[in-house]
Parts: structure tokens; C-alpha cells; sequence
């Protein structure tokens, strides 16, 4: 992960995404998913371009069943968007790093 890119885990979730002051993307995934490698550098990178705006990070699959479960999540690369630790937008699949930032900037008003 790069100093940008938060990792997510079962046990820091509630902290780090649901108590997040800042609005936060968060990317699930798994080792074995292809489409989810292709995304990690586009996320790694616009990472960097919201510091301080907005936190992203994410969340193996396999090593954290539980906030897979909690959100439902069954198709990956699913990326879901929380404000003041509400979901209120997700997207399933590989984004381009011009549309996922367009979707950043819309459903965060930035």
C-alpha cells in the first residue's frame, strides 16, 4: 500500500471509515481478482490526489469476511462511498481513472 492508500481491515473499519471525519472510497477486492489489480495503481493514485479531501482505501475480501458480509459485497472490484458513515454511492467493476475521479467529485460535491 502506499502512504496514500489506506488498508482496511475487520477490525479497524468502524474507526477508520465509519468514524471518518473525511468522506471515504473504499475498493473491495481479493489476491486472485483481475480486474482488481488493474484498479489498485488507479486507486493507489488518486489517493494521492485527494489527501486531505478524501480517504481511500481498501478492503481484502478474503481476509475480511465480515465487511464483505456486512456490505453485501459478491462481485468485485466493488468500490463504495460513505459520508459521515452512510453508504451513499457504489459502483461495481473497473472504472478509468478519469471516470472514477468525475464520480468522486460528484457524489462528494468537491
Amino acid at each position: 500500500m502506499s502512504e496514500y492508500l489506506k488498508e482496511f481491515t475487520d477490525g479497524n473499519f468502524n474507526d477508520d471509515v465509519i468514524g471518518s471525519s473525511l468522506p471515504v472510497v473504499v475498493d473491495f477486492w481479493a489476491e486472485w481478482c483481475g480486474p482488481c489489480k488493474m484498479l489498485t495503481p488507479i486507486v493507489a493514485d488518486i489517493a494521492k490526489d485527494y489527501d486531505g479531501k478524501v480517504v481511500i482505501g481498501k478492503v481484502n475480501v478474503d481476509d475480511n469476511p465480515q465487511v464483505a458480509a456486512k456490505y453485501g459485497i459478491n462481485s468485485i472490484p466493488s468500490l463504495l462511498f460513505f459520508k459521515n458513515g452512510q453508504v451513499i454511492e457504489q459502483h461495481t467493476g473497473l472504472l478509468p481513472k478519469a471516470s472514477l475521479k468525475s464520480k468522486i467529485d460528484k457524489t462528494f460535491q468537491i
